[in-house]
């Protein structure tokens, strides 16, 4: 489905929901009977398919694809001094990503965009926060030429890889053109397509199980789609398809100092109306990848919640909402072989 469509079909679901939630919060919100009223209401919304549902194991995908890709993920002949690997900046001990303002590549060299998570990356419409490559296997080529990142080409990659007896033998019996630059290529996005994370709390949920949110979650949740957040962030990754100006409802560059990498989406099209556009990433597993936003300005979820209700929606979040929707952010974070992220 396009993102257009997408964003139609769930400004219908919004309107009417807050026809519903307008007429509730004329009342006074610290009564019981009303909360109830807002938890029950989200659990109808949320097993509309058109907003959210469970997350799927990846089918189809060769094991021994997986596996060799997992080895060259973490390869660190795919950098110019062999220290810098994909594992280095999307690392699973820190939710996919590597937990720094912005990334880190080479020879210490410091880029403008914060890493984003490798889990889940399958279920974006498009890859990077500039939305420049259309596909896993676009996005695995980037880095590698990247002076900052791994400041390497694909020619001297495929050479130091061809030393390698066990890698030749490998690619022999999986490709039957062996080791080749796309045969790289291919068996990294395969791993990539592979690290779907699952069982979250909120896919427990969404699979029947009423008592996997807590009441304060389960509340965040009712928020979350109150304030219209849903919006931008719904379908199987809870974002990550569609493009969404940072400052819908104000000026978030006003009195800020601004470099290229704010520009978004602007630096792909030149088109005006792409200036501080970004892809919307999903929210799954965002309680353990901080920092946030594309340049990593934001330290905490809750100020990035506020941010968001400010920036994006026009609303001014009291802090008992932050507080809730924090919590039901939180049980988006999903497990990776049987252990939660």
């Amino acid at each position: 489905m396009k993102p257009n469509k997408i964003i139609l079909n769930t400004t219908i679901i919004i309107f009417v929901n807050l026809l519903f939630f307008g007429v509730i919060l004329s009342f006074s919100e610290s009564s019981a009977s009303i909360e109830k009223i807002l938890i029950d209401e989200a659990n109808i919304i949320n097993f509309d398919p058109r907003v959210f549902h469970p997350v799927k194991k990846p089918l189809n995908l060769n094991p021994d694809e997986i596996s060799l890709g997992e080895r060259l993920f973490n390869d660190k002949r795919f950098s110019r001094d062999n220290t810098i690997s994909c594992a280095t900046c999307h690392d699973f001990k820190k939710g996919g990503a590597d937990g720094k303002r912005t990334a880190i590549g080479i020879e210490g060299k410091v880029g403008t965009l914060n890493t984003p998570t490798v889990f889940n990356s399958s279920l974006n419409f498009t890859q990077f926060w500039d939305g420049r490559a259309l596909t896993l296997e676009s996005q695995v080529k980037g880095p590698v030429h990247n002076p900052v990142e791994m400041d390497s080409n694909w020619n001297k990659v495929l050479s130091k890889l061809r030393l390698d007896d066990n890698y030749v033998k490998l690619f022999n019996s999986l490709y039957p053109d062996g080791l080749t630059i796309n045969n790289i290529v291919n068996a990294i996005s395969v791993f990539e397509r592979s690290l779907i994370s699952m069982n979250s709390k909120f896919d427990q949920y969404l699979s029947g199980e009423q008592d996997a949110l807590t009441i304060k979650q389960k509340k965040g949740m009712a928020r979350f789609m109150m304030y219209g957040c849903h919006s931008c962030h719904q379908g199987v990754n809870i974002g990550g398809n569609m493009f969404q100006r940072l400052g819908v409802m104000e000026d978030y560059y006003n009195e800020k100092n601004t470099n290229q990498a704010d520009l978004g989406r602007y630096n792909i099209t030149k088109k005006d109306e792409d200036r501080f556009v970004f892809k919307v990433p999903g929210l799954r597993n965002v309680a353990v990848t901080p920092p946030y936003l594309h340049n990593g300005s934001i330290d905490k979820l809750e100020d990035v919640v506020s941010l968001m209700g400010r920036y994006q929606l026009g609303r001014n979040l009291p802090d008992e909402d932050i507080d809730s929707i924090t919590e039901f952010l939180k049980s988006l974070t999903g497990e990776w072989k049987g252990k939660s992220l």
